[in-house]
């Protein structure tokens, strides 16, 4: 008996629970049904006064007005382009008023009548003093009789630079302390006169092998051609920075090469000179070590 009325007494709790939710679904719907009813009833209100005010006339005569606007600027744009005169005069200076303009093509003119080669002057930047060089200059340059592989001494198998700032010795040109083959100068014998391999034949077409062979050596800073940024900034030039791919597509076997030749006083006109025998007689080192 007392496991029926157990029975009874649970299946009641379930229904009660059960009329309970659909009591409270009913009650939500029509919660929702009485807000939306108020919504709309207020919104049918506040339109009726503003037709009362006339607020809804005010908006579609607004909107017309500006409509028209945009017609009447677009129509009177598309007139004064087309009633436009052919040649409008130019706004110019009173100063320039009579001066014919100079094209870019007149310009390129008369820089190549100065001498001046676009393909050349413009790799280098005009630092604050001018950049003259001479005849002297050219016999200071230098010389190699075999060519000189790039990148490959003071490098590892991965084709990295082997810094070693304990055994390293520092470049001159590129201020880095790497292993491999450097130079020594007979006439300074400070770290200035030491250039490694790579720099010594981008920068001044020599061979470092060739010139430790050479006991009287004179490096470039002693001869006063160095073209290294701290050598230039001093004497008031710009540095040059990669210059070598684009010097020697030009014809010129290194940046010195490049710089005397064309910034020279007499403008020489190409690099062929640097390449005869005469001018590698002139710019041997050992007549270098005499100077």
């Amino acid at each position: 008996m007392a496991g029926l009325f157990i029975r009874l007494f649970l299946s009641r709790k379930k229904r009660s629970k059960k009329q309970m939710k659909k009591i409270k679904k009913k009650n939500k719907h029509e919660q929702q049904l009485s807000y939306e009813q108020c919504r709309e009833k207020r919104i049918e209100e506040n339109m009726e006064k503003m037709r009362a005010l006339g607020l809804f006339d005010l908006s579609s005569n607004f909107m017309s007005l500006v409509r028209k606007r945009q017609q009447c600027e677009r129509k009177s744009s598309s007139h004064q382009s087309s009633t436009l005169p052919a040649s409008v005069p130019l706004r110019r200076s009173n100063r320039l008023q009579n001066v014919n303009p100079v094209g870019s093509v007149e310009m390129n003119k008369n820089n190549k009548e100065n001498g001046e080669d676009d393909s050349r002057s413009s790799l280098i930047k005009k630092g604050s003093r001018p950049e003259i060089y001479t005849e002297e200059h050219v016999k200071l340059l230098g010389s190699c009789k075999s060519s000189w592989t790039l990148f490959v001494d003071g490098y590892g198998k991965n084709g990295k630079r082997l810094n070693d700032s304990t055994n390293g010795k520092t470049c001159h040109q590129c201020r880095k302390k790497t292993l491999g083959h450097r130079t020594s100068c007979v006439k300074c014998k400070l770290v200035r006169g030491q250039f490694c391999g790579d720099c010594l034949y981008m920068r001044y077409g020599e061979n470092v092998l060739e010139v430790n062979q050479n006991p009287e050596w004179i490096c470039p800073v002693c001869r006063g051609i160095c073209n290294c940024s701290v050598c230039r900034r001093a004497k008031g030039w710009l540095p040059t920075r990669l210059l070598y791919t684009k010097v020697s597509k030009l014809g010129f076997k290194s940046v010195a090469h490049y710089l005397i030749h064309t910034l020279r006083d007499d403008k020489i006109p190409g690099p062929k000179d640097s390449f005869n025998s005469d001018d590698g007689k002139k710019g041997s080192l050992e007549q270098t070590a005499t100077l």
